[in-house]
């Protein structure tokens, strides 16, 4: 039996789904084991690794290449399902950073090392019968990499990094003092562009919902103005230049609620920064100094054009 089809067989007899038993799958764990052709399972390990090294490792150890496009494949089919089972884990960064890794958890692992051994069919009952407090378990050390923000009176987990903790702040501190009653209809997260989106309400307002990458970050509609607030966090890239506010415009031609443009700054610094990229009649808040709004002139502050 070749290592793709044995790969199989232990995702079948870990009741993994039909879909999760494809070759992507297999190749996936095989890359996440390190187990070559020639390999045995028992020399299995649980280095941190990305998904462009499994690409690599698959191409390289069994000479099928996927191309680098593929990762979202990869992580759909394979990683997101891997480790809702408990049987990979990631390191907690943003999903977007170049430093987010997954690896093998030494649950898993140690019944891996096992396969094809004596103890393989004792090992896996025992895992079997542990799974459900394994996947408690390490949904939540996930939960605890989190941050949690309230949306509508619902909790929303923000991945980690800089970009999703000023979207934190957006929400808890920019909206309270400058859109006060506000409702948020859509927020992204960095793995996750529709984390949160109030479909029913968009539509309302003549918006059509789209996931790509002209969305702004943040969404907020004020219904006593009908007042609507469009946020792009920025920490490096993004801000509410000229050729965004073209975007969102092309994409909201059928709304009839005034528009507002905020580009978010987690620091006076990143401000200056963008300072001379931002569009006129615009607006610009700082997270450092959350009571004050910049205003890029015009005739009115904090309003609709």
């Amino acid at each position: 039996m070749s290592k793709k089809d044995e790969a199989r067989q232990i995702l079948s007899l870990l009741k993994m789904p039909a879909a999760q038993q494809s070759d992507v799958c297999c190749y996936t764990l095989l890359a996440m084991c390190g187990v070559e052709e020639n390999s045995e399972w028992s020399s299995a390990a649980n280095e941190w690794i990305r998904i462009h090294d499994v690409i690599r490792f698959t191409e390289k150890a069994y000479g099928t290449a996927y191309a680098e496009n593929s990762r979202e494949t990869f992580r759909k089919q394979a990683m997101h399902h891997f480790r809702e089972a408990a049987l990979i884990e990631d390191n907690g960064q943003a999903t977007n950073s170049p430093n987010y890794r997954y690896r093998i958890t030494s649950e898993a692992l140690a019944l891996l090392k096992k396969y094809g051994c004596d103890g393989w069919t004792s090992a896996l009952k025992s895992f079997l019968a542990r799974h459900k407090a394994l996947v408690e378990l390490y949904a939540s050390n996930k939960r605890m990499t989190k941050m949690p923000v309230q949306i509508d009176g619902k909790e929303i987990l923000f991945s980690t990094g800089a970009h999703n903790r000023l979207q934190k702040l957006v929400l808890e501190e920019f909206a309270p003092r400058f859109a006060p009653f506000s409702k948020c209809l859509y927020v992204g997260d960095t793995g996750d562009r529709g984390l949160h989106k109030d479909v029913a309400t968009l539509e309302s307002l003549g918006f059509s919902i789209t996931l790509h990458d002209k969305m702004p970050d943040i969404v907020l509609y004020r219904e006593d103005k009908n007042w609507l607030y469009f946020i792009e966090a920025v920490t490096s890239v993004g801000p509410m230049d000229a050729k965004r506010i073209i975007e969102i415009e092309a994409m909201t031609k059928k709304v009839r609620a005034g528009k507002i443009f905020v580009t978010a700054f987690p620091t006076l610094k990143a401000f200056k920064s963008f300072a001379d990229s931002l569009a006129w009649e615009t607006e610009a808040w700082i997270a450092e100094m959350p009571d004050h709004m910049v205003h890029m002139d015009g005739d009115r502050f904090l309003g609709p054009r």
